[in-house]
């Protein structure tokens, strides 16, 4: 094999010396804690998720019930805004609500009432016709005896078989049962009227429940005018969404606020993590679910429960922040560590933390080593 050249070793010595720097580097990282195979240590700082509280209205401030540090509850009123104006919307709307009910209940009893009605009338009207169609038949029957009864004792006068008095009451007769038919005929005609006066009961129902439908989209419309006001009443009482402490406050007694400007920062002591930055060289020994410990110099003797939920997906050069006990790794991952419980909320956002991660499930839990 050929002797490299003098140039050839002055550049591949340093490029050699780098690398074995950084191994020495990560091994120093790693071996310095002293943790067995199956352990990584990290620390970082306890964080949250930020809860950001504005209004969906604008107004102004009229009570303020809340300040930074104090723990609220979730439903736990925080910002009163002025509602004066929309109290009054509000009360109109009910008004107009109410007025549209009534009308409503109205419309109903009228229309409950001509469904009742208009079938006995019809059914009256009904019955009329029929006994003025039997009255006009039996009239009918009654005048054409009489007619001809007349009728065969008008050639026998002549003959004198009958006198002039019968035939005159025969005559008379006659009359009368033209008259009588003529009355009958008379009655029907009216009897027919009543009767389509009566079927015209079904339009005034269907009218009636066209009425109704447009008196109840009236009242629909109305209600929810009502809702919607009672809904921007209650948005003016803003509330906390969930359980946490508040961390930030923007504003003060008497400032109007615009609608989605921010109010208060919340943040919720349940759900806290530690985000913590481990090495490149030691990332591929991460997965999600992994069990970590988390100590607090405050108690040191009493970790909390915690896994790991986030990976980041890209490496990133360490923050100025971030301090390894040796020496400062170059490129790391953040990973974040989420609190299984936090009892009676020991554990509260900026806390400096220490964690042990294991990724190996055979591997006993020891604590961190500075």
């Amino acid at each position: 094999m050929a002797k490299m050249s003098r140039k050839t070793v002055l550049v591949v010595v340093p490029i050699l010396i780098v690398i074995a720097a950084g191994i020495y580097a990560v091994q120093r990282f790693v071996v310095s804690h002293g943790l067995p195979e199956g352990l990584i240590q990290a620390n970082g700082r306890i964080e949250g998720d930020h809860i950001t509280i504005a209004s969906k209205f604008p107004g102004r401030v009229q009570e303020l019930l809340a300040r930074e540090g104090d723990t609220v509850r979730a439903g736990q009123v925080l910002i009163r805004l002025d509602d004066v104006q929309t109290r009054a919307r509000v009360e109109q709307a009910r008004r107009g609500f109410e007025a549209l009910e009534s009308q409503v209940q109205s419309a109903h009893t009228s229309l409950a009432v001509l469904n009742l009605e208009v079938p006995l009338a019809v059914e009256t009207a009904d019955a009329g016709v029929s006994s003025a169609r039997a009255a006009v038949a039996s009239a009918r029957a009654v005048e054409g005896e009489a007619r001809r009864d007349a009728a065969r004792m008008r050639p026998l006068i002549a003959e004198q078989a009958v006198s002039q008095q019968h035939l005159d009451q025969a005559e008379a007769r006659w009359s009368v049962a033209k008259s009588d038919l003529t009355a009958a005929r008379s009655r029907l005609t009216q009897a027919v009227k009543e009767l389509a006066q009566a079927e015209i009961g079904w339009k005034r129902i269907r009218a009636k429940e066209t009425e109704v439908t447009a008196l109840e989209r009236q009242r629909d419309q109305a209600e929810a005018a009502l809702a919607e006001a009672e809904s921007i009443l209650a948005d003016l009482t803003i509330v906390a969404p969930t359980s946490g402490t508040i961390t930030t406050r923007m504003v003060d007694m008497g400032e109007v606020v615009a609608a989605g400007a921010p109010l208060l920062e919340l943040v919720d002591l349940d759900h806290l993590y530690l985000k913590v930055y481990v090495p490149e060289v030691l990332i591929g020994k991460l997965r999600l679910d992994l069990p970590a410990r988390i100590y607090v110099d405050a108690f040191p003797d009493h970790p909390f429960e915690a896994v790991v939920r986030y990976i980041a997906s890209k490496a990133e050069f360490t923050p100025k922040e971030v301090q390894t006990p040796d020496e400062r790794v170059k490129l790391i991952y953040a990973v974040k560590l989420y609190l299984t419980v936090n009892p009676d909320h020991r554990m509260t956002p900026g806390l400096p933390a220490d964690a042990v991660i294991r990724w190996r499930d055979d591997v006993a839990w020891v604590k961190p080593r500075s």
